[in-house]
């Protein structure tokens, strides 16, 4: 089963997102690292998720997707074609993961992880 584990938001200056969510809710975000942000919302004691905050690529320049994790990327990008999904960026490689964008067949952007 796949599983809610973060949420990205896609901003074209993510530097003044970063201050505006840091100031107004208290998240705590860290050093960019490949023009990503993480995000923390709170203590882990407390229900919630955390995420990130990144400058928003050409397919996607602003809005919200939740990142849901997987056990095998391949089976779950087919899975998705199969139920009507359009993949946005296909298996991509980074140090600890596999990332990949989609778009459902109502257009709700998201993305899928694979740790390595």
């Amino acid at each position: 089963m796949g599983r809610v584990i973060g949420f990205e938001l896609n901003s074209q200056d993510p530097k003044k997102a970063a201050e505006f969510y840091s100031e107004v809710f208290g998240w705590e975000v860290a050093e960019p690292h490949w023009d990503y942000w993480a995000v923390t919302t709170g203590m882990d004691v407390n229900s919630g998720i955390n995420g990130g905050i990144c400058k928003g690529p050409y397919d996607y320049p602003h809005g919200t997707r939740i990142q849901i994790e997987v056990e095998s990327m391949d089976e779950y990008i087919a899975k998705a074609k199969n139920n009507g999904a359009v993949i946005v960026r296909d298996k991509m490689e980074f140090d600890e993961f596999y990332l990949a964008y989609l778009v459902d067949p109502v257009g709700l952007g998201f993305g899928l992880i694979q740790k390595k």
